[in-house]
């Protein structure tokens, strides 16, 4: 790349020049059409800000916390598979980003680095979350929970929407596999194979239930995120459970097809958990710190971004994931202080307006 990359787009750009088109194409893809992929990138745009002035906006701060843990931004990094894709330091490279910029990192079941390989390559400090599928064998549920214990994970998030792979049309058009020296490190029979077929293998449980989330609890006393709640009802459900945390997430896109954004879907689940402890978060589609703000302005207590950190990662490794967390931070500050806000305990509702209510035909008519 010639120019230094001023948007989520231009590192996109980058990876897509730079990676293998399988690699790339496992990264960027999305379920059958990709409705649901479309969807969350444009839903953004049906919403519109209504800032305030003559607001003191000198001092802004955009710390936030999430479950009681401080952090530098409500700008978090989600749970994304395979990074040693995009970077030969994988999750380590993520994992240190995360932690010089001060926020969470999740990582996924599915890394090609185990949890302890992260763990040592990170202060102590740093705040990190483990994501978990949950197995169809209970002792490696177990194994894998107790792993994370001992590797200095904050919290479970275990997510709820993949009971089958979804039908990933760039994958099945390019025979993605893993190369032969990546595997899912967290499994030791994939660390003793060559790893090409694990993408394809294990993980996937069709028969969770909310049984599942007891037994967790009863097994650890770590707190729990459940990832992939999209109704309210459902929302209901997992705070009776004892959840301490829901992502609002249809898994990217990459799961079922012609599902509403996630944004969309944000306001269901915030009135839901209204009056609980659980807390609130959301992730899909975004791309600048606009996004972030119209988020946060719904009621989301943070956001967690994928793909955008696999770009960094390929850009220039840890260098290039922090890359991206600045611009994103840099622009959600600048959108604060251009809004009027100078907390995020002072992003609230009246922020935001429908698109359609300020449409130009609408406009006319009040005339």
């Amino acid at each position: 790349m010639n120019n230094i990359p001023a948007t989520i787009a231009d590192f996109e750009e980058y990876a897509r020049r730079t990676m293998s088109p399988g690699a790339f194409g496992f990264y960027i893809g999305g379920a059958d059409s990709e409705v649901t992929l479309r969807r969350n990138l444009e839903a953004y745009n049906n919403l519109l800000l209504r800032p305030k002035v003559m607001v003191d906006v000198e001092n802004v701060t955009v710390a936030t916390t999430i479950l009681g843990e401080k952090i530098s931004s409500p700008i978090c990094v989600a749970p994304t598979a395979y990074h040693a894709l995009a970077h030969h330091d994988g999750e380590k490279a993520t994992a240190k980003a995360c932690a010089t910029v001060g926020t969470c990192f999740c990582q996924s079941t599915n890394s090609n680095f185990t949890m302890e390989q992260v763990a040592s390559s990170v202060p102590k400090e740093a705040l990190r979350w483990f994501q978990i599928y949950v197995q169809e064998e209970e002792d490696v549920t177990r194994k894998l929970v107790k792993d994370c214990e001992k590797a200095g994970f904050k919290a479970l998030v275990v997510t709820l929407d993949r009971p089958r792979l979804g039908k990933r049309l760039h994958v099945l058009r390019s025979g993605f596999t893993l190369p032969k020296h990546l595997s899912r490190a967290n499994f030791e029979e994939d660390k003793e194979n060559d790893g090409s077929d694990s993408y394809y293998h294990g993980e996937m449980y069709p028969g969770m239930t909310w049984k599942d989330i007891k037994f967790l609890k009863a097994i650890t006393k770590l707190p729990i995120v459940v990832k992939g709640i999209f109704r309210e009802e459902d929302a209901k459900l997992a705070i009776q459970h004892g959840v301490n945390g829901i992502i609002v997430s249809n898994h990217g896109g990459r799961q079922l097809d012609s599902c509403p954004a996630t944004i969309e879907i944000l306001p269901e689940i915030i009135a839901a958990c209204k009056g609980s402890r659980t807390e609130v978060y959301v992730d899909g589609g975004i791309r600048t710190g606009v996004d972030v703000f119209k988020a946060l302005a719904i009621g989301a207590q943070a956001v967690f971004i994928g793909r955008p950190v696999l770009w960094g990662l390929a850009y220039q490794g840890e260098n290039g994931v922090k890359q991206v967390l600045n611009m994103l931070n840099y622009d959600f500050r600048l959108a604060m202080t251009l809004a009027g806000c100078a907390n995020v305990q002072e992003i609230d509702r009246s922020f935001i307006a429908p698109a359609e209510r300020y449409s130009f035909s609408r406009t006319l008519a009040r005339l």
